[in-house]
């Protein structure tokens, strides 16, 4: 990908990949195998990165790990002010009740997302766990959120984006940050 001006590319397809791989091993670690893991994606880019880890974790143990998507958007506490959001998909692979479910998102910023994100999943089930897989978290936290795992810790100032972009949705995977922005 090449740089506009305003923006630089922190992170490439390699890094990218790196991240995941160990992303992935870190949460076999955690759970002490893959063994009783669901991988939920938060739609958007959630979805195809818990998918990678999915495939990198099932690789690497031996065990396939059921991997879904988590549509949040009726979970938002932002739907007065962005009431044209379209309602996505939810898919989960099998009951999530005694399991430990690693939600998998992009970006971790203010933290709204992902307790959205809980509150969706204490309508499916009751998990035995839920962990946190981010590829970025670039602190400004205005809840009290923490991510398990973590591929790249990225502060940045409050007028610049962070952009991810992933092959199956982009056509190229990247990190990017915007000068200018804002979240």
């Amino acid at each position: 990908m090449k740089s506009d001006e305003g923006t630089r590319v922190v992170w490439d397809a390699g890094d990218i990949s790196r991240a995941l791989t160990r992303i992935a091993h870190q949460i076999i670690e955690a759970n002490a195998g893959a063994e009783g893991l669901t991988l939920l994606g938060i739609r958007t880019r959630g979805v195809p990165l818990a998918r990678r880890l999915g495939t990198i974790i099932s690789e690497a143990s031996g065990v396939d790990v059921p991997v879904g998507e988590l549509d949040i958007t009726m979970y938002r506490d932002d739907l007065r002010r962005n009431p044209t959001r379209a309602v996505g998909r939810t898919q989960i692979p099998g009951r999530i009740d005694d399991r430990v479910v690693v939600l998998v998102d992009d970006v971790l910023n203010s933290g709204r997302t992902v307790v959205s994100s809980l509150e969706a999943i204490k309508d499916i089930g009751r998990p035995r766990a839920v962990r946190l897989a981010v590829l970025v978290d670039r602190g400004h936290r205005e809840l009290p959120v923490q991510a398990d795992h973590v591929g790249k810790d990225l502060p940045t100032s409050s007028d610049e984006r962070v952009t991810v972009r992933l092959a199956e949705i982009d056509g190229e995977d990247a990190v990017t940050i915007t000068r200018g922005l804002g979240a």
